[in-house]
């Protein structure tokens, strides 16, 4: 069992295997975490301090365990993985341009798709992590399958994380903080993890842009999830439908969501230190993303009303993503 880099979540004392090997011991304050007899990935999530009438974290554990995100409907092996995820620029273009050697981790990674494609190039070590079981093992499955091996997979809480601080170059989380209680405080704690100099990328969903999601939500709920075609992904004739029913239970059914806005993004980046460098969609007006976009290189973060522009006319153009943007920072 691989620890190395991992510290105990309660207070950063190291961890080392102990007897039986379904465990893991920390040396310092004596806490022990479980191994997933099925799968072998370390159990070293730790519960929030929050209230629980404000923590949703057991309730979107709960509801991600048994509709994990994304499926791997027709991805069974690394070569249609790197077919499906090249497919998209923003994967595409994530591969071609992490620095050689980059240690990454991918906070919130679902079924581990990003990580295990990420994993696929060989000088890079990627850690996805997650609080949802059954999605790690899916992720873990698939690995070993395909004897992917620079990625490890393994359970936390992002708030509680189980790494020092300055452990990555790079910290991925996309789609995951607008499922938390805290995003901004779940941004701080991750935002940690990142060297100087080191990258973030941060996914949520758009004030703006999901409110078309949020009436599809409403027509679905008040007439009993029918007139699915509303929804374009569930419209696509190349989409199985395990992956229709885990794209529509992930948009319609989640039990806790959040929206943002990019001047409240923006607004993390600088009270954590992070420097603004691009978007998708760009803050700023009339910038758009070119074939050969450089995804670490500063643009313009806009004005207000470049905001508020960019955000009414993805309203109004419509939310292919689900009504979402991605933010890139770089670590001062």
């Amino acid at each position: 069992m691989d620890l190395d880099g991992i510290v105990c979540p309660q207070c950063f004392g190291a961890l080392k295997p102990s007897e039986p090997k379904t465990k893991i011991a920390c040396v310092q304050c004596g806490r022990q975490f479980l191994v997933d007899p099925d799968s072998g990935v370390p159990l070293l999530f730790l519960d929030n301090q929050f209230s629980s009438a404000e923590d949703v974290t057991e309730r979107i554990k709960a509801f991600y365990e048994k509709t994990p995100f994304p499926d791997y409907e027709l991805v069974d092996s690394a070569a249609t993985l790197r077919i499906k995820s090249e497919r998209g620029f923003f994967a595409r273009s994530l591969d071609e341009q992490i620095p050689h050697g980059a240690r990454v981790l991918e906070a919130g990674c679902g079924t581990g798709q990003l990580s295990n494609f990420l994993g696929l190039t060989f000088d890079r070590q990627v850690v996805g992590a997650d609080i949802c079981l059954n999605s790690l093992r899916m992720a873990e499955s698939f690995r070993q399958k395909n004897d992917i091996q620079n990625v490890r997979f393994l359970q936390m809480n992002l708030f509680k994380p189980v790494f020092r601080p300055e452990s990555f170059d790079l910290v991925i989380s996309n789609g995951v903080l607008h499922h938390t209680s805290d995003p901004c405080g779940g941004f701080r704690s991750i935002g940690k993890l990142v060297k100087k100099g080191g990258h973030i990328i941060i996914g949520l969903y758009n004030a703006y842009s999901r409110i078309p999601t949020d009436i599809r939500r409403a027509i679905f709920n008040l007439f009993g999830d029918r007139f699915r075609s509303l929804d374009y992904r569930l419209r696509e004739k190349s989409l199985g439908e395990r992956k229709k029913n885990a794209w529509f239970m992930d948009q319609y059914k989640n039990p806790h969501e959040s929206k943002h806005t990019f001047g409240e993004l923006l607004g993390w980046f600088k009270r954590e230190g992070f420097e603004y460098l691009n978007g998708i969609p760009k803050p700023a007006l009339l910038q758009n993303f070119s074939s050969d976009e450089k995804l670490f290189v500063k643009n313009a973060e806009g004005s207000g009303l470049d905001h508020f522009l960019v955000q009414t006319w993805q309203l109004l153009t419509g939310d292919r993503e689900g009504g979402f943007f991605i933010m890139i920072g770089r670590k001062r």
